[in-house]
């Protein structure tokens, strides 16, 4: 029997490993972790992550071919594949502070694997790593061998959250970088048995090491690069009365360039797109490339300023300051069907609303009150790094209060934010919500899921991303 083991149990080492139990009854998958709570969750019913259709899939396989543990020595003695799914968060200090990678965690991984090992084994890099992290991770492995053979396999994920099973019981593609050497082949081969259990052969790619780990960052960078275009025409849209839905509807309708990603909105979030481009950006600068690192700089930027675009625009409307203004916040997570917050822009622009002295009252139907503190208390960087290194227990941030209710959030509010694109935020009584403001009342639609025409005829000042700018809005400009 086939045994894999997946050190690190979050939102890419669990789903994948539930889905490969499920779809390969006949290999026995472990995942360990060192977070005794993280792994009691996965053995609950309240699993560490919101996922749509992950429970399912846990509860079909737990405790017959997949098992989440603490042990994780004993596992990964056993396994005859090894998937390395850890943090790789930006460096806070030191080489390359604010863009490389840090790979603590990485390297602690391959040292303790080195340490418990008996038997060959196949070493796959799951977590998005930067180019090259294959070599250093061989090098450690070969130095501490003790005559045990070791084949690094490169295999990113390509998840979407919130799309995160249906994305791996039918992927786009799945990547597979290995050595070009007889080992290295065979090595790929066997990782590319597990996934033609249930994915077609054409859709299993196999490429150089190199190439795996570079197509990940490359991969994010071009998604994110989109969203960054559409929302620098976004703000063109703003001053010249064109609209960005109607714009990116018809540029999308080119088949070279096809509608996906070119949705305006108040900036692009998650775990891995600011994070993967800096970590491209620093490749590019060891590499002597400043022109290319540069030019994917730009996107980070294009996305901060959509952030403080937005947030201007709010005070502005707003005779110039918020100050003791309540304003709710509807939807903290970076977007919808997830809890995750990492890097969302509800982030920066309550912390931008929060430097006018804004009172804020925040909504999330997935994201806990303690974790918002616990996002508007840290610093840059600082959710990519273990939580017994984060902050404990933040100061609670006195302006902020968290409801479970959008009409407890809108009540006597000022103005109304829109920062995640949950399907319910359409279906509110927006004359309800109206009726319980203070007025003048203003919707600022960072999503664009709401009808601006509509909203207006209740008596709304709204302003939508991208779209022709309430006659209010122009009396009111908002200088960047």
């Amino acid at each position: 029997m086939v045994k894999i083991c997946c050190i690190g149990a979050g939102y890419v080492g669990g789903p994948t490993m539930a889905v490969i139990a499920l779809k390969c009854p006949s290999i026995e998958v472990a995942v360990v972790d060192i977070s005794v709570t993280r792994i009691a969750a996965w053995n609950s019913d309240q699993l560490p992550i919101y996922e749509p259709g992950l429970d399912d899939v846990v509860k079909q396989c737990r405790g017959k071919n997949l098992f989440f543990s603490t042990d994780v020595e004993k596992h990964v003695c056993e396994a005859d594949i090894i998937f390395v799914s850890v943090n790789t968060p930006t460096k806070t200090r030191g080489l390359g502070a604010g863009k490389a990678a840090d790979l603590t965690y990485w390297e602690s991984a391959a040292r303790m694997i080195a340490d418990v090992s008996k038997s060959d084994k196949i070493v796959v890099e799951k977590s998005t790593v930067p180019v090259k992290t294959a070599e250093a991770i061989e090098k450690i492995l070969t130095h501490n061998s003790k005559g045990i053979n070791y084949q690094i396999l490169s295999n990113p994920e390509f998840l979407a959250e919130g799309t995160a099973i249906e994305d791996l019981f039918s992927p786009d593609r799945v990547l597979i970088g290995g050595r070009e050497t007889p080992e290295g082949r065979k090595a790929v081969q066997a990782l590319k048995a597990v996934y033609a259990n249930w994915v077609p052969e054409d859709r299993i790619i196999t490429t150089n090491l190199w190439s795996a780990e570079l197509s990940k960052l490359a991969a994010n960078a071009f998604l994110a690069q989109r969203i960054s275009s559409v929302n620098a025409i976004s703000a063109l849209c703003e001053a010249t009365g064109a609209n960005v839905a109607e714009v990116a509807y018809a540029v999308g309708k080119d088949s070279r360039i096809g509608p996906k990603f070119l949705n305006a909105s108040v900036g692009f979030g998650g775990s891995c797109f600011q994070k993967d481009i800096l970590n491209l950006v620093y490749i590019c600068e060891c590499n002597g490339l400043p022109e290319v690192a540069n030019y994917w700089k730009q996107v980070i930027k294009i996305n901060d300023y959509q952030k403080s675009r937005f947030v201007n625009r709010v005070v502005a409307s707003m005779f110039n300051t918020v100050s003791g203004k309540k304003i709710a916040v509807l939807g903290f997570a970076f977007k919808k069907d997830t809890g995750d917050t990492r890097e969302t822009p509800a982030i920066d622009v309550c912390k931008g609303l929060l430097g006018d002295k804004a009172k804020i009252s925040i909504y999330d139907p997935q994201v806990t009150e303690d974790q918002i503190q616990r996002d508007l208390a840290m610093n840059k960087f600082d959710w990519d790094h273990p939580i017994h290194l984060q902050p404990m227990s933040p100061t609670a941030v006195k302006e902020v209060s968290v409801t479970w209710d959008a009409y407890e959030a809108t009540k006597g509010a000022h103005g109304v934010c829109i920062l995640t694109e949950w399907d319910e935020f359409k279906k509110l009584d927006f004359a309800k919500i109206y009726d319980n403001m203070q007025k003048p009342a203003f919707i600022f639609d960072g999503r664009n899921v709401v009808d601006p025409e509509k909203l207006r005829e209740i008596g709304f000042i709204v302003y939508s991303i991208g779209k022709p700018l309430d006659p209010w809005l122009k009396d009111m400009p908002a200088v960047a």
